[in-house]
Order: C-alpha cells, then sequence, then structure tokens
C-alpha cells in the first residue's frame, strides 16, 4: 500500500486563528463577541448532562427544522459549522472527485477538499466586480466529472450576498450534470433580520445547506451546528458521524435549544454591535487612501485591498507596535488584502480601527 504523505491534515488558518491573533485590539475574529449563559436565561435545571440524542437530540433537530420550515428528517446536527462542512464534504464526495470551489474562499473549505484528497479547480469572485457570485462564470466552469460545486454566502472573506436568482442557476446547471452544491451560510445568519427563516435549501433540491450559531449569536462555546440536505442523504450524514463524533455533549444541546428559542434578542444584541462597528469603519477606514474596497451593508467582515505592501507585513506592524491583530489576505489567497472583524465589542473595535489607520498611515 502506497501512503501519501502530502496529504493536507492542517489548517494553516486555524492554528494562525488559535494561536497567533491574541491582541488588546482583536480585529482577526469575524463572529459576534461571546454572550454570556445569563443572556439565555439559563438554570441549573437546563445543565442536564445525559439525555436521549442517539442521532440528535429531538427537541434541537425540531427547533432547527421550524426555523426553516423543512422537515426534521432533513436536519443533522454537528459541533460547529467547521465539523458541519467536514461531515457533508465527507459524504458528498470520494478521493479523486473533481470539486468546483470559488477563490477567494475560507482556508478550511480548502484544507478539508484537500484532506479528502478532492481534485479542486477553482472560478474567480472578483474585486472589480464586487465579488459578486456570477452564475453564467460557475455554470461555464463545470465539466461532466465535477461531483460538487462549493460556495459560502455571505461570501467569506467578502461579506458579499449572492441572491436566490443566482443560487438557482448555479444549481441548476450543476444538476444537469449530476452534482451537487454545498453552501456554508453561517454569515447569511446574519441576514435574517426581517426573513429570518430564508435559506437555499429544498428538501427535494440538489443544495446542502450548513450553519451554526456561532457566528451571528456569539455562541461558539455550544458548538450547535447543522446540515441541512435531502432527508436520505441526511441518513447517510448522521450514520457517516458515527465514525467522527459519535455523540455531541448534551449540555450544549439542551443550552443550544434554549439559545432558539432566544434568537430574537441575541439577534438584536448582534445587531447593535455590527451596526456601530460597521459605522466606524466607514467613518476611520471606509475612504482610506491606502486602501480599495466594497464596504458591505450585511456580514461580519471587510476585505479591503492594500495598495501598498500585503497583509502579512501589515499585521506584523500591527502585533509587535499597535497589540491589533487582523487576518492576512493569503489565507484566502490574496495576499495584497486584509480581513477585519465588525462582530466585538464597539469600543475595542474602534480602537482597533484607529490604531489600523494609523499603521497604515506610518508604515513604509
Amino acid at each position: 500500500m502506497t501512503i501519501d504523505r502530502t496529504r493536507v491534515v492542517q489548517s494553516d488558518y486555524m492554528h494562525f486563528a488559535k494561536l497567533k491573533t491574541q491582541a488588546t485590539y482583536n480585529l482577526a475574529s469575524s463572529g459576534v463577541a461571546n454572550c454570556t449563559l445569563a443572556e439565555l436565561g439559563a438554570t441549573m435545571e437546563d445543565l442536564e448532562l445525559h439525555g436521549d440524542n442517539a442521532y440528535g437530540y429531538a427537541p434541537l433537530t425540531d427547533r432547527i427544522a421550524s426555523r426553516f420550515s423543512i422537515p426534521p428528517a432533513c436536519v443533522v446536527t454537528a459541533a460547529g459549522c467547521s465539523f458541519a462542512n467536514h461531515l457533508a464534504i465527507a459524504a458528498l464526495i470520494s478521493p479523486g472527485d473533481e470539486v468546483l470551489i470559488e477563490d477567494p474562499t475560507y482556508e478550511l473549505l480548502i484544507a478539508t477538499l484537500q484532506f479528502r484528497q478532492a481534485r479542486i479547480e477553482k472560478f474567480e469572485r472578483s474585486s472589480n466586480e464586487g465579488w459578486r457570485l456570477n452564475a453564467d462564470e460557475v455554470v461555464a466552469r463545470l465539466t461532466p466529472n465535477t461531483r460538487l460545486v462549493v460556495l459560502t454566502n455571505l461570501h467569506n472573506p467578502s461579506g458579499a450576498y449572492a441572491d436566490e436568482q443566482t443560487i438557482a442557476a448555479i444549481a441548476g446547471g450543476a444538476a444537469s450534470i449530476g452534482a451537487m452544491v454545498l453552501i456554508d451560510e453561517v454569515y447569511r445568519e446574519l441576514m435574517f433580520r426581517t426573513r429570518p427563516a430564508e435559506t437555499s435549501f429544498r428538501p427535494d433540491g440538489n443544495i446542502v445547506v450548513t450553519s451554526s450559531l456561532t457566528k451571528a449569536y456569539g455562541l461558539s462555546g455550544l458548538r450547535c451546528g447543522w446540515i441541512l440536505a435531502p432527508a436520505v442523504l441526511a441518513e447517510r450524514m448522521r450514520r457517516l458521524n458515527d465514525l467522527f463524533a459519535v455523540l455531541a455533549p448534551h449540555v450544549a444541546e439542551r443550552l443550544a435549544v434554549l439559545a432558539f428559542d432566544c434568537l430574537p434578542a441575541l439577534r438584536a444584541r448582534a445587531h447593535a454591535m455590527i451596526d456601530a462597528n460597521r459605522a466606524s469603519y466607514i467613518e476611520i477606514l471606509g475612504f482610506h487612501p491606502g486602501l480599495e474596497q466594497d464596504v458591505f451593508g450585511q456580514g461580519t467582515t471587510v476585505f479591503p485591498r492594500l495598495v501598498r505592501g500585503d497583509g502579512d507585513r501589515l499585521f506584523d506592524r500591527l502585533i509587535t507596535h499597535f497589540d491589533t491583530s487582523i487576518v492576512p489576505g493569503r489565507f484566502f489567497g490574496r495576499p495584497e488584502h486584509i480581513r477585519i472583524g465588525l462582530g466585538a465589542d464597539p469600543a475595542m473595535t474602534r480602537a482597533g480601527l484607529e490604531r489600523v489607520s494609523e499603521a497604515l498611515a506610518t508604515g513604509s
């Protein structure tokens, strides 16, 4: 048996995010600031350790299904959106399968596809077009060998939104060759101010969706993620999960049920922070001569291009001299860009943005 020693078994971005972004002014995080147990209204009675959750805790599955007006049989719970993506990809492709993915995109999606030994093909989302998802270009890149198309909506890293007509056109093109479409919708949670049940998933379609409570609601500690998939495929994923997570921590499942009952308040909390931070960003960096960018009215991130230098040099300067962190664009295949998060405490974010502005003004 030949062992492939070049196989990717790690994520450089996750290593960076876990160990390299600690700073007083942390603009590297893309999620909303963590909330507390008190904000969930949790009591000791909610903290049971054990329960009937062999293939998902029914009250949590039902909450997710009700949220999106779909059958519970189409819901697979998972430990956060990252693991939901891993489980979905593991069920959707085999080693050697051709996968078409957007560029730029979230590095962990690329690393997971490489771990699964997919043959990766890319299509570009161009900054010159406002990072727009162009359905015609995507469909033109499909081949008879394409098994899966991978998208993010909202786009990670830019925050651009793709409408349903665009998604439907891509799904139709994929269906014509027997391919599936996987959409990471974790940032789309932040679009649910007026239409809280919106998703691209349809029980009878060829789209699989992943998401979680992590990014939009400050609930990273719960690891409440999910996959929406046609019922037969969802069952395959549940059985495949026997090889991975086996069972979820029941206490986290119970708290996630509480979180779903608190979503209006959590959503209001998130939007208050993000709206304030987006206003600060536009004021401080929105028209900065050292940046070229689109600042969208949704999402928790911006992805400007540096007029001079690259993201790693700016990151090093910010960490060393300004106690501030951002994400260098090389993790998204765009070294001349940086990603800045807008979900943290507004006072801290504003101070961090001012330091980015100073670093841009004084850097060589």
